[in-house]
């Protein structure tokens, strides 16, 4: 069954418009009468209601900015059909801070929308990475390896202030930066995780997980699953758009 969902699409626009609510309106003289004439009401043409875009911001954060990088890649994001609210910038501790975030709440796919569990903040670049290989990477190759098209894609989490274990380096997770993926659910019901199928799987699970890691790959700056070591056997770290470490 397709599920139907109202789409809501994001973009960084400036929010002068929503101060039109507040103003009367002002009906214009028909044809042929002089500027400034006075109009009865039955020779009076109404205006069309004005309505506010649906991708309009309703409200903005704290130090949003309708310009510049992160607003670019905010209506980029839009674009792209996502669910998503930009969130205010913030600091934790040294080293550990939330700034260009969005909270995802659901992806656009080619047919309907899926959902996200577990996702906390998510720096906008990371986001829009995430959003683009869930549509052309995920999606796709569950329909076409496992014949059902995705519903949700469940994750660890994203931000979380710490270190890389066993350093004292930060984690790209301090800075929002990674998105931690442990499995996908299809529509037809079925659960694929990296901890059960991608060595204990049929035959077309182990391929679609390995088709989207690859995918992956091409999307983000560092991506590493089971092959990496134990500590990643039961998910896929997904970290920024630099320079490509893939394992």
């Amino acid at each position: 069954m397709k599920r139907k969902l109202t789409l809501f699409r994001f973009a960084s626009a400036p929010l002068a418009a929503l101060a039109l609510a507040s103003c009367g309106s002002v009906i214009p003289a028909p044809a042929g009468v002089a500027p400034g004439a006075a109009v009865s009401a039955s020779s009076a043409t109404s205006p069309p209601p004005i309505t506010r875009p649906a991708n309009r911001l309703a409200s903005a954060p704290r130090g949003y900015r309708s310009s510049g990088p992160v607003a670019n890649c905010i209506a980029d994001l839009g674009a792209s059909g996502a669910r998503f609210e930009p969130l205010p910038d913030t600091y934790a501790a040294p080293g550990c801070n939330k700034l260009g975030t969005v909270r995802l709440s659901a992806l656009s796919g080619d047919d309907g929308m899926f959902g996200i569990s577990n996702l906390g903040p998510v720096k906008c670049g990371t986001a829009k990475a995430f959003t683009d290989w869930a549509r052309f990477g995920v999606d796709r190759a569950a329909r076409q390896i496992l014949g059902s098209p995705l519903m949700r894609i469940e994750t660890m989490g994203s931000y979380a202030c710490r270190n890389v274990a066993g350093t004292d380096r930060r984690s790209a997770h301090a800075r929002a930066e990674a998105i931690d993926v442990s499995g996908f659910v299809l529509e037809d019901g079925r659960r694929i995780t990296l901890s059960g199928d991608w060595n204990d799987g049929t035959a077309a699970e182990r391929e679609f997980l390995r088709v989207v890691h690859r995918s992956a790959c091409k999307r983000f700056g560092t991506v590493l699953g089971p092959q990496y070591n134990a500590a990643h056997r039961d998910h896929f770290h997904l970290e920024g758009t630099g320079p490509r470490f893939c394992r």
